[in-house]
């Protein structure tokens, strides 16, 4: 009897979805690894390779692999980033990351990344990522913000191609800027809440606020869309 698929949280549910299909998936920096397992499941992809720094986080994924029965069609690595892949991947998803930290991957293993689609899903430093994509030689093709419980997510999809953003734009997302979906607009309200936080602890401290007062003004501008429709 086939075992049913695998649930996903919203975010997981968005990262599938912009994956679309593939032949080979990478998973990279898995951890437990339901992301690549629904894609082997609901046959969205044919082949995942589960790849993480750590080789305790990615023996979970190896043990719900094998608990689906699915374990054959996946290989699994320790390694760092897109190095530990043994082939170049259709798509590849970096999720769960700081922006540092996945702008790294993509740099490092840009030559391993080769023509795959990229999905991205940073934690913080968003405008980061954004940067390294287009530095990279990627261009920006999808973006979505999603709501998981009390947090909000920016979601990137990008494939090889050229692309130059400005500030404005790698703040925002050139695709949200041109979407404008209700919940970049309460993603907005967030961003402008942690930026004035962090711009009144450096004021307190004596230090300079000037990239954090650019920062509120793109902000201030993406929330008065909403008041102007």
């Amino acid at each position: 009897m086939p075992r049913a698929a695998i649930s996903l949280d919203p975010r997981l549910e968005t990262i599938a979805a912009l994956c679309g299909s593939c032949d080979l998936l990478a998973d990279i920096g898995t951890d437990h690894g339901r992301l690549g397992a629904y894609m082997l499941q609901t046959g969205l992809c044919k082949t995942v390779q589960f790849t993480d720094i750590s080789e305790p986080s990615l023996m979970k994924a190896k043990r719900l692999l094998a608990t689906l029965g699915i374990a054959d069609q996946a290989r699994f690595l320790v390694g760092d980033g897109a190095l530990a892949l043994e082939q170049s991947p259709d798509t590849a998803v970096i999720a769960g990351m700081g922006g540092e930290t996945i702008a790294g991957i993509i740099s490092r293993g840009r030559t391993m990344l080769a023509d795959a689609r990229i999905v991205v899903q940073p934690n913080v430093a968003v405008e980061v990522v954004r940067r390294q994509l287009c530095a990279s030689g990627y261009s920006i093709c999808d973006e979505r913000i999603v709501r998981d419980g009390r947090r909000l997510y920016a979601v990137i999809a990008a494939e090889p191609g050229d692309m130059k953003l400005d500030e404005f734009q790698l703040t925002v997302g050139p695709v949200l800027m041109e979407q404008k979906p209700d919940t970049l607009f309460d993603y907005a309200d967030f961003r402008l809440r942690v930026a004035r936080k962090a711009l009144a602890g450096a004021e307190a401290g004596g230090r300079g606020g000037a990239q954090l007062r650019r920062e509120i003004g793109i902000w201030e501008e993406v929330a008065a869309w909403r008041r102007h429709g």
